[in-house]
């Protein structure tokens, strides 16, 4: 065993294989993995070994797709068979929403190139040969790429490619140790003392232990999972002769899914009383075990089960799996570089890893080398949890994702479990205002608040839901009068220090303003894709505040750490400065109020920001609004919040003052084309595609993403962010819908909703830049159904921003 390394993986499940696989592949040899035991131990093992490409995150939907299409790339390489099943699934529909859901993922698949279908009952029991009970079935979707292969197999095919690509593999040799060393890493292991520069946490069962070595907590928990292998039944075995594979069949509604094995069937289940295992620490000694039988839990998944699947009473059970894997809060993995940590890795938490294990493993393998993910790696990214996560969160979170992995999954949908549990001064004065609580990053945030004698509950929905209502009265209230929201939901740093703006204008693409301005800019990586949007508040030449996503917070601390130069400090003030932005023709009248400093238009201009007191309480205003209206933004400290909201509140009864939520937010930003971070600016996404070049300052020195910037700047870009007015029924543009131009898809949407304001549905979304034309006829897909669309370029509101800037 070798003591130096520049990469050692820890834990030879089929994760950290193909983690140690891709990192060969992509040119790095000087890679080891180690394990405890034998290569599958832990979950992998007893895995059902299904695959398939349906997942609500596009990036996840193509990684998946990559993962399976490189399985007979990794039997090409290593002579080894992965026992490949491809023989497609079919994913039932039982009620309406369900089926809304279905149509909704098949639109998706258009522009991702998946071949996926929408089929009837009839089609149904055509590809079953009439074995599902198709009672209360609408329909279903068709995916030709799913099937199942051999878990112990696969891995070790990729065990076998790493190792022809240079990598080491030390079986039997559990990691006691991991300490911080002047190289990376100082990982001590049964067997001696390795260094290395990179660690991979790849631990499975035992992420969680690694992890506290080196003072991580992963949010991640061990669940029970159980699955039946039948005897042999004779309509297999028909199909078997006819030369046809039974396809995989999933039944949401009743918790199950089910694929041939052998000349039987498979059938396993997520089931309601679920039940988590080792909670608090997964045992050394587990390894190749299974957990005992439970047919309690599963009984009325069964009975379900028996009356879908007829053949299930006619044959017997030939054996039970019930074995542990990991789930994240969330569902997703937790892949990426530990905030804080220096190259300290995470790969864990894949519950499906064999739909996702080689798309994860080729993800932490370009963020290693390359320094950053091809794909917008968000929703599988480890600093998507922050500091705040605990197990008193995380158990009831997973549970609740466990419970409802086969639950429709609606757009607007807010999950209850381990709420409420950050919350800000504000809380119960807004919770006294009939709010309707949303959750960003673990803070409870209000998306609007319910009319007198309507439920505070909004109805999970596919198209338009109960907030419309209540939506449409906060959006007119800030268009008529003034509106107040709380601030507490963006991010927020305090940038200090001699070298501050140097150090700014080298990580920030834009201008950095003088004192007593903003500014505006895009962050790039050196790829030149989008990894943050940010307000710029200059202070003094030494002192800052920036904004940006209150989501992103993990995100970007971690950038800036990884960027940090001497001369700058960089603190998180996301949770010690909060306020409330006021918007609306009367902000500046309901400003004056309660400040004595100098609001008019004269002295305080579109873009400045100034220091004032309001009431009691000194402030940081700035004369900017996302509303796209006359607005301003007051932060305080967190002491003095509510004292800031009693004085606003008070000072604007007699001019119509109302709170608005989230969803009048983001019904206001579309009347300006505003786009949105995480939906038309992430990482999947350039300047030049999304109209955020206009913010680079491309005369000034060198900054990161600037040489790519300009090469596309040079280039011009394949496509562009526009706006569409969209015909739409009942039911509006929420993401990713796809965009028909002359019969064929040439473009998807980002994101869309209602303009309460001008009555329209509206979209935003791309289209190939050479076919961008104001007043471009096109269709929308909305739930399965093209709905015509036209471009609209200009703004639906204050198109000369003379309001927002007056």
């Amino acid at each position: 065993m070798k003591t130096h390394t520049r990469v050692l993986v820890i834990g030879g499940g089929v994760v950290g294989c193909s983690v140690l696989y891709h990192l060969t592949k992509l040119g790095w040899s000087d890679v080891m993995l180690v394990e405890r035991s034998e290569l599958t131990s832990g979950s992998t093992w007893h895995a059902a070994g299904g695959f398939h490409t349906l997942n609500g995150d596009t990036n996840m939907a193509a990684l998946q797709g990559y993962t399976i299409r490189l399985y007979k790339e990794l039997e090409a390489i290593t002579g080894l068979s992965c026992g490949l099943h491809h023989v497609g699934g079919i994913t039932l529909a039982d009620n309406p929403a369900r089926f809304e859901q279905l149509k909704a993922e098949r639109a998706k698949h258009r522009y991702m190139g998946l071949e996926t279908e929408i089929l009837g009952p009839a089609e149904i029991a055509k590809l079953t040969d009439g074995m599902v009970n198709l009672e209360g079935i609408i329909g279903a979707l068709y995916d030709p790429l799913d099937g199942h292969l051999d878990p112990s197999g696969t891995t070790h095919a990729y065990a076998k490619a790493a190792r022809m690509g240079g990598a080491e593999i030390v079986l039997h040799n559990r990691v006691l140790e991991t300490n911080p060393h002047p190289e990376g890493w100082e990982v001590v292991t049964e067997k001696g003392t390795i260094i290395a520069e990179h660690l991979v946490n790849a631990g499975g069962l035992w992420a969680r232990e690694i992890g506290a070595m080196a003072g991580v907590y992963l949010p991640l928990l061990p669940m029970a999972h159980q699955y039946l292998v039948t005897d042999d039944i004779p309509e297999i075995v028909n199909f078997l002769k006819s030369g046809r594979e039974f396809p995989h069949v999933m039944d949401p509604g009743g918790e199950s899914y089910l694929r041939q094995e052998g000349r039987g069937l498979c059938i396993g289940f997520y089931e309601k009383p679920c039940e988590p295992w080792s909670v608090d620490q997964t045992p050394w000694t587990f390894g190749h075990e299974l957990l005992n039988e439970d047919w309690d839990k599963i009984e009325d998944s069964v009975a379900f089960a028996y009356r879908r699947f007829p053949v299930l009473e006619r044959t017997g059970v030939k054996r039970v799996i019930h074995g542990p894997f990991t789930f994240a809060p969330d569902g997703n993995p937790l892949i990426g570089p530990v905030p804080g940590l220096r190259n300290y890795w995470s790969a864990c938490a894949v519950m499906a890893g064999f739909s996702q294990g080689g798309g994860m493993g080729l993800a932490l393998a370009q963020w290693m080398i390359q320094g950053e993910v091809e794909r917008d790696p968000r929703g599988f990214d480890v600093a998507r949890f922050g500091g705040w996560t605990s197990p008193g969160y995380t158990v009831p979170k997973v549970i609740e994702n466990y419970q409802m992995r086969f639950s429709v999954s609606y757009p607007n949908e807010e999950r209850p479990a381990a709420r409420p549990f950050r919350t800000t001064p504000m809380f119960d004065i807004f919770d006294g205002m009939n709010a309707v609580w949303g959750q960003q990053y673990g803070l409870e945030v209000v998306n609007y608040h319910a009319l007198p004698g309507e439920p505070r509950y909004e109805t999970p929905s596919f198209k338009r839901s109960n907030a419309w209502g209540p939506t449409r009265a906060e959006v007119q209230a800030v268009r008529n009068t003034v509106g107040i929201n709380e601030v507490q939901n963006f991010g927020k740093y305090r940038v200090t220090g001699p070298n501050a703006r140097a150090w700014l204008d080298r990580i920030m693409a834009g201008a950095i303003p003088k004192p007593g301005r903003l500014s505006l800019t895009p962050m790039l990586a050196q790829s030149g894709k989008i990894i943050g949007d940010f307000t710029v508040s200059c202070l003094s030449n030494d002192d800052f505040q920036l904004t940006a996503s209150y989501g992103a917070q993990g995100w970007h601390m971690r950038w800036f750490d990884q960027n940090i130069e001497t001369g700058v400090h960089i603190e998180n003030i996301s949770d010690t400065r909060s306020g409330f932005q006021i918007a609306g023709p009367l902000a500046r009248e309901l400003l004056s109020r309660v400040t004595r400093a100098d609001v008019s238009e004269q002295s305080f201009k579109f873009m400045d920001v100034k220091r004032m007191t309001v009431g009691m309480a000194n402030c940081l205003v700035q004369r900017v609004s996302y509303t796209g209206d006359l607005g301003f933004e007051i932060f305080t400290d967190q002491m003095s919040v509510r004292h800031l909201w009693h004085t606003l509140w008070a000072a604007g009864q007699d001019l119509g003052l109302r709170p608005f939520g989230m969803r009048a937010m983001m019904s206001l930003r579309l009347d300006k084309w505003f786009g949105s971070w995480g939906r038309e600016y992430s990482p999947d996404y350039t300047p030049a595609e999304t109209g955020l070049d206009r913010f680079i300052r491309w005369g000034k020195g060198d900054f990161i993403g600037k040489a790519a910037a300009l090469a596309e700047k040079a280039n011009g870009p394949q496509r562009r962010l526009v706006s569409f007015i969209v015909e739409a029924a009942d039911a509006d543009v929420v993401a990713w819908e796809p965009i028909w131009l002359d019969g064929a898809v040439v473009g998807y949407c980002t994101s869309g909703g209602f303009s309460h304001w001008t009555g329209h549905s509206v979209a935003l979304g791309f289209l190939p830049a050479d076919r961008v034309q104001d007043g471009l006829a096109c269709e929308i897909e909305i739930l399965g159904e093209r709905r015509p669309a036209r471009v609209h370029l200009a703004p639906l509101w204050d198109g000369d921003g003379a309001r927002m800037r007056g």
